[in-house]
């Protein structure tokens, strides 16, 4: 057994399954060159797995069939050793909040940086881009939940963000439907107040839309708070934006909703 299948076995004693290269190089003397050689083997062998450069995960065999383990177990660290902060958002953490109908097979992180994502094993990352002011004012602990995994906790969106960020990044949850689904779904979980002091760093024309879409389900309390965003509007906007009319023009045809100045373009649709 070799130096780093020593170093494997130490770090799952201490319930971690995941390490840097820095780290091992460190703690048993490799040399760069020693230290890729191993760990090239034992990639091979699907013991180890990289989803960053220089940041390794250590599969047990129960996570050999996907590939990899579930990035709940591992984002956290693997944010940290970016040096970045961050929020589990959207399929997944509508999930987390009990919106049955998300089957989440993405794990989407929102972040104040340009990063590409990647799929490992059969899980696919999705990094979403948030300005570094709005995300600095909003990713707040206030408005921020704890998913619990043995590496810890990892951040995930609580139900204010949650819906404010699947109405501003609808095309990433499923277009307006799949947001609508998880308005159904949480929407009267939103506390008012906070919502609203979220809401004051997302854009007018998303924060309208969540308005509308709470007025849709009922969600009174939810859409009174989001009415003065409404009044600040200049212009209507259409519901759904990645709807294009088919013949240029016929977008004025619309029903046209004056409370939250959209144009509805799309009927609503969830299942029940």
């Amino acid at each position: 057994m070799s130096i780093l299948d020593h170093y494997l076995d130490e770090q799952l004693s201490r319930g971690r399954s995941y390490f840097s290269k820095d780290e091992a190089l460190r703690a048993h003397g490799f040399t760069a060159e020693a230290f890729t050689a191993a760990a090239t083997r034992l990639i091979k062998k699907h013991r180890l797995v990289s989803p960053w450069r220089g940041f390794y995960l250590i599969l047990r065999p129960e996570d050999r069939v996907a590939g990899a383990p579930d990035p709940v177990r591992w984002i956290d660290p693997l944010m940290k050793y970016l040096k970045l902060d961050y929020r589990v958002s959207l399929l997944r953490a509508a999930a987390f909040h009990g919106s049955s109908h998300q089957a989440a097979m993405v794990f989407q992180v929102i972040v104040p940086q340009q990063l590409r994502g990647f799929d490992i094993g059969r899980h696919r990352i999705q990094f979403i881009y948030q300005a570094p002011a709005a995300f600095s004012e909003t990713n707040q602990q206030e408005w921020l939940q704890r998913l619990k995994s043995e590496a810890g906790f990892a951040n995930v969106a609580g139900v204010e963000l949650l819906l404010l960020d699947s109405v501003r990044y609808f095309h990433r949850a499923g277009g307006i439907n799949g947001v609508a689904q998880i308005v159904h779904d949480l929407g009267s979980n939103a506390d008012p107040r906070e919502l609203a002091k979220a809401a004051a760093w997302y854009e007018n024309s998303a924060v309208r839309r969540l308005g509308y879409l709470f007025d849709h389900f009922g969600q009174k309390r939810q859409s009174k708070v989001l009415v003065p965003f409404a009044a600040k509007a200049k212009s209507m906007k259409p519901l759904d934006p990645s709807i294009k009319p088919l013949i240029e023009g016929t977008d004025d045809l619309a029903e046209k909703n004056s409370k939250w100045m959209l144009a509805i373009n799309e009927s609503v649709e969830i299942d029940q």
